[in-house]
């Protein structure tokens, strides 16, 4: 199928009036464009910049996603189009039947009549993600470590409060967390350099009290995910490199290389064979990973600085609610951390109004027992939690049970065993309740 050009759309500048021209994707097929995934996952996909103000606006428009690799057709109308449901499935049908037509002749088509829709762009990515083996227990992992991250470097300012954090919270300090610690330092572009020296300053002040981290595999954790890794069947390999990303390194590769040696040694070059030919894909996933990993990191601190630059950073943030993730209140954080050791209270006092209000964002994309929970949690003690339950009881279904003993799973996965036990404690406090 040839590229698909974006589409060309003139647009008025909210922020000074300006006229100017933009470009629109309306599909992403990653098996013709690949370059537009990374574009999609960091957020710079359908972003106008005003040439005059260089004020940047997500740009509204219908999206659908097609992987034929990984038979993915992914579909996401933004809710404020109101587009009735006979133009959604128009346009659906359309770019489907474009797709179809220029797929070749052998090629599986049946999951194009089926495409999965989604109500917001942050499920969207989850799912492309999630395709590409990185499981939701994974992205689930990950954003608690990036919530932590932003939770150490606001207190960097409190030695006490950093402190009684990181006691709190030391079992989470493992290898995993250093190396996301590690990528986002990395990632932190040139012109964010306080952002930069504020997640530095985490990382030294969290050596002074837990130790250096090593971040080095024993020969038993590699040799144990080499024997996975190479025994896994091929659809289920995404899975498993994401799972054992943080094993994957040179030592890794090193000893994969010998095992390749010891076959040829030993005669068998077609298992030889397939070891190389599956390192070498177990390369190029782990890089793509850590691009998409980099990428958004890379996309809270852009979608700062832009929200920055706007003449009105409140209603620049809330034109672009999609762009209010983990890694935008990471990067917020940071620069209010900063902006606080170098006495910029107005600053602050700025930086303080956008996270209240990126909370509320992110508080409305949130079911009424999510919420709950939140406020549950929240809660000083535990004697206020129960309370708290007592004055709700309406709100007390198996649902909200359920999900507590749920939440309360995943953060025993992560070892987060005080928070689980707090979860399975207010599960069996609400379950009473109902009865």
């Amino acid at each position: 199928m040839p590229a698909v050009a974006p589409q060309s759309v003139q647009l008025t500048c909210p922020a000074c009036g300006t006229p100017f021209r933009a470009s629109i994707y309306t599909l992403v097929d990653v098996s013709e464009q690949p370059e537009l995934k990374p574009a999609l996952l960091s957020g710079q996909l359908n972003v106008a910049v005003c040439p005059s103000c260089r004020t940047a606006s997500m740009l509204g428009a219908p999206l659908i996603y097609h992987d034929a690799r990984k038979q993915l057709c992914l579909v996401y109308f933004p809710q404020e189009l109101n587009a009735r449901p006979e133009e959604q499935e128009r346009f659906i049908g359309e770019v489907t039947s474009f797709i179809i037509r220029s797929l070749p002749p052998e090629a599986p088509r049946g999951y194009l009549l089926a495409p999965r829709r989604f109500l917001t762009l942050p499920s969207l990515l989850d799912a492309i993600l999630e395709a590409d083996g990185i499981s939701r227990e994974t992205l689930d992992r990950q954003r608690a470590y990036v919530e932590l991250i932003s939770d150490l470097a606001s207190l960097l300012g409190s030695d006490d409060d950093f402190n009684a954090l990181v006691e709190q919270r030391r079992d989470e300090f493992g290898p995993e967390f250093f190396a996301t610690l590690e990528a986002f330092i990395q990632a932190t572009p040139d012109e964010q350099a306080e952002s930069r020296a504020l997640l530095i300053q985490v990382r030294e002040r969290l050596a002074e009290l837990v130790g250096e981290p090593s971040l080095e595999a024993s020969d038993q954790e590699i040799a144990a995910a080499i024997e996975r890794l190479s025994a896994v069947p091929d659809e289920e390999l995404e899975y498993a490199v994401a799972e054992l990303r943080p094993l994957i390194d040179y030592g890794f590769f090193q000893a994969w290389t010998e095992r390749i040696d010891a076959a040829m040694a030993g005669g068998h070059a077609d298992e030889a064979a397939r070891l190389f030919d599956r390192r070498a894909r177990i390369l190029a996933m782990v890089e793509d990973l850590d691009q998409q990993a980099q990428a958004m990191f890379e996309a809270g601190s852009a979608v700062l600085a832009e929200i920055l630059a706007a003449p009105d950073p409140i209603a620049a943030l809330q034109q672009r609610a999609d762009q209010v993730d983990e890694a935008f209140m990471i990067a917020l954080s940071a620069n209010a951390g900063a902006a606080q050791r170098a006495g910029r209270d107005d600053v602050v006092q700025q930086l303080e109004q956008l996270a209240n209000v990126a909370l509320e964002i992110i508080q409305s994309r949130l079911s009424p027992e999510e919420r709950f929970i939140n406020e549950l949690l929240l809660a000083e003690t535990p004697r206020e939690a129960t309370a708290l339950l007592r004055k709700n009881v309406a709100k007390i279904t198996p649902d909200l049970v359920a999900q507590l003993n749920q939440l309360a799973d995943q953060e025993q996965a992560r070892i987060n065993t005080e928070t689980a036990e707090r979860l399975r404690q207010l599960a069996r406090e609400a379950g009473a309740m109902l009865f």
